[in-house]
This record gives C-alpha cells, structure tokens and sequence, in this order.
C-alpha cells in the first residue's frame, strides 16, 4: 500500500469496530453524567437551553480555512477546556464558570456519542471517530 495515500487517508487515524462503539458509548455517559450534574446542582435550565449548543458556533472558523477552523473546533470540543473552565471555577470560586464547564463537557459528548469527533484539517467530515456525512 502507498504510505502516502494513507497518511491522507480521511480513515487515517480514525477509529473503527468495536472501539469506535465504545468510545461514542463513553461519550453518551459523559453527557449524561455532566448533564445530571449540572440539574442536580442547581443549574438553570434555561442556561442550558441557550448555552448546550453555542459550541458548535465555532465550525464557522472554517470559513477562513479548515486548518484554523479544525483547531478553533478542537479547542471548544475538547474535554480539556471544560476541564481547565472547572478549574477555573474551583480557584477563583465563580459557579458560573462550573455550569458552563458542565454544559461544555455535555454537549462536546453529545457530538461525540453522534459520531462527531474531533476534526482533521482535511475536511470538517473528516473526525478521530471517522469520516462523518454521506458514505460513497
């Protein structure tokens, strides 16, 4: 096989089978859990309503070049930055900054347990969990 048709390859570095499930199964529970943490304390629902999709604005980076909009994407569906914004809450003590890590690390599972993964600057189609859209 060309290695250099795979390295491009949309299904380079994309996961398939049985751990392509699980890693959308976690990801179902990872929005279930956060979900129910933000209701359980305390969270407005109405806040949840507004914010739950926000995340997804970022795809519009792509309109500048998929390389940036993949990174700008990235970086508002990473756990990472829910997990620095509760961080952030913890320290410098603003609950508001808690609920938005909660509404943050939900909706990035709820993408993923979809299929939506983190992009490649391929193609926004192109995820960690596969080739996303119509299959030829």
């Amino acid at each position: 096989m060309n290695q250099a048709a795979n390295i491009i390859s949309p299904s380079a570095g994309s996961v398939t089978g049985g751990v392509r499930g699980v890693l959308r199964l976690e990801a179902f529970a990872i929005m279930v859990a956060t979900t129910t943490a933000y209701f359980v304390s305390g969270g407005n629902p109405w806040l949840y309503a507004i914010l739950f999709f926000t995340p997804d604005l970022s795809f519009a980076a792509y309109a500048l070049n998929a390389r940036l909009g993949a990174i700008v994407y990235n970086m508002v569906h990473s756990y990472i930055s829910a997990i620095l914004l509760a961080g952030a809450s913890w320290l410098l003590g603003i609950d508001l900054l808690w609920q938005v890590a909660l509404i943050l690390a939900a909706h990035a599972g709820f993408d993923r347990s979809l299929g939506y993964g983190l992009k490649y600057a391929s193609a926004f189609s192109h995820t960690h969990l596969g080739v996303i859209g119509k299959r030829t």
